[in-house]
């Protein structure tokens, strides 16, 4: 047995869950000592099952993980089920639901920090660096949440905004990892902090997740409406405010489009579509304004996606087939992994699951994230194991053992 692997794994969990070794200790019995021991690879020559057990207890994760010999990145790429926990009890917390003081005397984080702060989940999130989120997400919470009821003036409606990216950050990453209903719940309430804020660029890129929450939360017809009406509402703003203003404005027509797709509307997609493409011609250029990837290239690749949404494999093809590869390979790798996937949704259904493996393996090589951690990505590695792929059959088990799906 590796005991040297499953000391540095221990410790990468203990770390992860901001465990000290006081206290890891205390949690298994143990002292301190006994802790950098095991964490060393020092304790014993074989860990007795029962201490590797309790360790795994503690840290709330599998036995496997911490005797997997996996690289740690493998293990720990995804944001987990106790991380996602965290990030829920952080904001059923009274001053986070109220958005009041804490009653602490701790000074608000300056709104330039907060910014900073801000700007680094989102950078993660869109480098597929998820596994770092579920560390940073509450403390940003609560720090926007506190900036936002102690800052004054115009400091605090920059907080109000700031509070509003980190709970539309919250959304982007439970979509990601398949909570639905804590999605919905951050989303709700980026709206609302949002609208505090006055920010009308605030005010759609809040209404572009809410759309996106209520799609994957069964509401899709609900999301299109929605969607819909904020971009009505806030257009003539928008459009006056440069690159920001067109690129939420334009998410927001291609969230309505995706929630369309969702309920196999053929005749709305391919107009909310067009609306989503006249806005990227407005701004003239790919960019990343508003963490939104948003331009010409981001509106082709969500017509692959509403494509394969409407099970339309061919066309999804046809479409991935028109993108330039440079014009993709520049797109943040998040968007450019999970379009792969979407891609691989299209093979599948167009018969051609060798290629669909193909894909998937492409987007691994990408952001393993997308395709490990995912549940829809997971689920077509299941359906496609279902189906059979041929000559790919090895590489697709191989994929599956990675993805820790069961043989």
């Amino acid at each position: 047995m590796d005991t040297r692997g499953i000391g540095r794994r221990i410790a990468y969990w203990r770390e992860r869950r901001r465990i000290t070794q006081a206290d890891f200790g205390a949690l298994m019995g143990m002292s301190r000592r006994w802790v950098q021991d095991l964490e060393g690879g020092q304790r014993q020559s074989d860990p007795r099952l029962s201490v590797l057990e309790g360790a795994a207890r503690v840290l709330s994760v599998r036995l496997e993980d911490l005797l997997s010999d996996a690289p740690l990145g493998k293990s720990g790429e995804c944001v987990d089920g106790t991380e996602l926990a965290a990030i829920r009890r952080t904001l059923q917390h009274h001053d986070v639901i109220t958005r009041s003081c804490d009653g602490t005397a701790v000074e608000p984080v300056p709104v330039e920090m907060l910014s900073s702060n801000v700007e680094y989940g989102w950078t993660a999130f869109q480098a597929s660096h998820f596994a770092s989120l579920g560390r940073v997400v509450p403390g940003l919470l609560i720090d926007a949440n506190r900036a936002a009821a102690r800052h004054e003036g115009d400091a605090r409606l920059a907080s109000f905004r700031l509070l509003s990216m980190s709970l539309q950050l919250v959304e982007a990453v439970a979509i990601k990892f398949g909570d639905t209903s804590l999605a919905f719940m951050a989303a709700d309430r980026s709206v609302a902090a949002a609208e505090r804020s006055g920010d009308p660029v605030t005010m759609a890129a809040a209404a572009r997740h809410l759309a996106d929450a209520m799609t994957h939360h069964g509401q899709a017809a609900a999301a299109v409406e929605f969607a819909v009406a904020s971009a009505g509402r806030l257009e003539r703003d928008l459009v006056g405010r440069g690159a920001d203003g067109l690129s939420v404005l334009g998410m927001l027509y291609l969230k309505a489009a995706m929630a369309s797709a969702s309920i196999e509307n053929r005749s709305a997609t391919p107009d909310l579509l067009d609306q989503a493409d006249h806005h990227a011609t407005q701004l003239g250029t790919d960019g990343n304004a508003m963490f939104t990837a948003y331009g010409p290239t981001n509106v082709a690749v969500h017509r692959v996606a509403a494509h394969a949404r409407l099970c339309e494999g061919a066309e999804a093809i046809s479409a991935a087939e028109a993108i330039p590869a440079s014009r993709r390979d520049a797109l943040p790798r998040e968007r450019r992994a999970h379009h792969l996937v979407d891609l691989a949704y299209g093979y599948t259904q167009a018969g051609r699951r060798e290629k669909a493996v193909e894909t998937l393996l492409l987007a691994e090589k990408e952001a393993a994230e997308e395709v490990h951690c995912r549940p829809n990505s997971r689920q077509l590695v299941e359906d496609l194991r279902l189906l059979g792929t041929g000559s790919a059959e090895g590489r697709l088990q191989a994929l599956a053992t990675r993805c820790g799906l069961p043989g």
